[in-house]
């Protein structure tokens, strides 16, 4: 089984009345190459008549997005003409690339009935070579993700990009990423055998489990040693994990608010596009 590193507590950040956890960046990790920031939000429950969430119009460039939607919903609208309502069971996939602006808020449906919202968004980087590519945006519907089912029903992998065990995710990652969520049953084993040379993302979103014999929980993060061998997962309850890998790029990270480059002088012309509006100006 491949070596466990360290599990990393997730750090307690609430925004406003939003119930905030971020397991990276922290100072025990500040990022996990290539997945540089990981920020769950929720469970909540709004009342309604409720104004949502609270991520109106921002600039990103130089990475990625990607947004599990596991209650509630979110609409996305961006400057690259993008807008697509998602809602529980779904993902958003976000190419920020040269430089676009967006807003992740809730439907009015959302803000007049109320419900609990449960989202969990992960930034991935992108190398120097691809910094700058054009933005793009795709939002998948839970019926439009692959649905793989292991130990006889007690386990399901929502594959979204990547192969597993010869299936393939919807999306056609730039940087040959396989990103899953797994809901597992109580008892439920899950078995992967993921390439020594690939970082892991291993994220547990509900539940608590068992993954190379230590226990991981809610709102834990574990890191592995790029050694060879297998993860072996068996839930101690009903529980929901992020996993995903990844080859790490090597290269500089310099990140500064919304933008993450290779220098300090990328960063500069960042702020500078952005103000120019060379990142789109936001019309609603």
């Amino acid at each position: 089984m491949r070596s466990i590193k360290q599990i990393h507590p997730a750090l307690a950040d609430p925004i406003g009345e939003l119930p905030t956890f971020r397991p990276v960046p922290t100072i025990s990790l500040p990022h996990l190459d290539p997945f540089l920031f990981v920020n769950h939000h929720g469970p909540h429950e709004y009342r309604p008549g409720n104004q949502g969430l609270p991520f109106g119009p921002h600039p990103h460039r130089g990475f990625e997005t990607l947004t599990y939607i596991f209650r509630g919903d979110i609409v996305h609208q961006d400057t690259n003409g993008y807008r697509s309502t998602i809602k529980e069971g779904g993902v958003q996939w976000m190419t920020a690339g040269r430089g676009l602006l967006h807003s992740e808020v809730s439907s009015e449906e959302f803000k007049a009935h109320g419900g609990v919202e449960e989202v969990v968004q992960l930034w991935l980087n992108l190398p120097a070579k691809l910094k700058m590519v054009e933005p793009n945006y795709t939002g998948l519907s839970k019926n439009e993700i692959t649905h793989i089912s292991e130990d006889d029903g007690n386990v399901t992998i929502h594959l979204i990009s990547g192969d597993w065990k010869g299936q393939t995710g919807p999306i056609e990652s730039l940087t040959n990423l396989t990103m899953t969520s797994v809901d597992l049953k109580e008892g439920g084993r899950l078995t992967s055998d993921i390439p020594v040379a690939d970082q892991i993302l291993f994220y547990v979103v509900s539940g608590s489990v068992e993954v190379n014999g230590h226990p991981a929980k809610m709102h834990e993060l574990v890191e592995f040693v790029m050694d060879d061998g297998s993860i072996e997962v068996v839930a101690q309850e009903k529980s929901c994990l992020i996993l995903g890998h990844g080859v790490p790029f090597n290269q500089p990270i310099v990140a500064h608010g919304p933008f993450v480059m290779n220098s300090e002088a990328e960063i500069r012309q960042a702020f500078q596009d952005y103000q120019l509006g060379k990142m789109g100006v936001w019309r609603e």
